[in-house]
């Protein structure tokens, strides 16, 4: 698939078939992934495949009780900038409500984990900003959601779970879970639907060149 069309088709996917996903694309995903950049080549990442009914029935159930948190108070836009975007916003809404409820069906839950560490250092002048660890955790997951776009897999980048990290981390076997936190849940499979362009606001609308406020159409 060429490789702009990826980027611009790999929207959020939340309804799933339930046709199995190859090994053979997983181990795909998987080699994209690791391959993404990170800070001085650290290579923080720790991917965790759940496919069996059972873990999956178990981290889907975790979802669901975070989802159901999470949604009492997630409030509505007050106003849209046009019938289009309200229509978009709840339609979202719909599928998002949708994945809470059906997460644990969906073929394949890969979660991606990072080391809580110290990170960045300093200098007789004092502390060195150099970013989160998180900044080389994302582009592995950007780079799996990709790859599957490319093998006409569906994904869709979640981090609700982290309301529910310690007792997910533990169903999941992980040793010395206080020393962990979940980056992201992607759900994968063959999506109901189809791919296509996300709304998404102007990138005009959100671009500045060379000084802040210096837009071009």
């Amino acid at each position: 698939m060429d490789t702009i069309e990826a980027l611009m088709t790999t929207r959020a996917i939340r309804r799933f078939r339930p046709d199995p996903v190859s090994e053979a694309d997983l181990w795909t995903c998987l080699k994209a992934a690791q391959q993404a950049p990170s800070g001085g080549n650290v290579q923080p990442v720790q991917y965790i495949v759940v496919r069996d009914a059972e873990s999956r029935g178990v981290i889907g159930g975790l979802y669901r009780d975070a989802y159901a948190r999470y949604s009492k108070v997630l409030g509505a836009p007050q106003s849209f900038r046009s019938p289009e975007d309200e229509a978009s916003w709840r339609r979202t809404r719909d599928a998002s409500d949708y994945l809470g409820e059906h997460l644990a069906e969906v073929p394949v839950l890969v979660l991606f984990l990072q080391p809580i560490i110290a990170w960045g250092t300093a200098d007789a002048e004092g502390p060195l900003d150099i970013g989160r660890l998180d900044a080389s955790v994302y582009p592995a997951v950007q780079n799996f959601m990709l790859a599957a776009r490319s093998l006409g897999l569906g994904t869709a980048l979640t981090t609700v779970i982290r309301i529910s990290t310690a007792a997910a981390l533990e169903a999941l076997g992980v040793p010395s879970p206080e020393k962990w936190e979940i980056a992201a849940l992607v759900p994968v499979g063959y999506p109901v639907g189809h791919f296509g362009e996300a709304r998404r606001k102007p990138v005009a609308a959100v671009t500045h060149f060379d000084r802040w406020g210096n837009r071009q159409k």
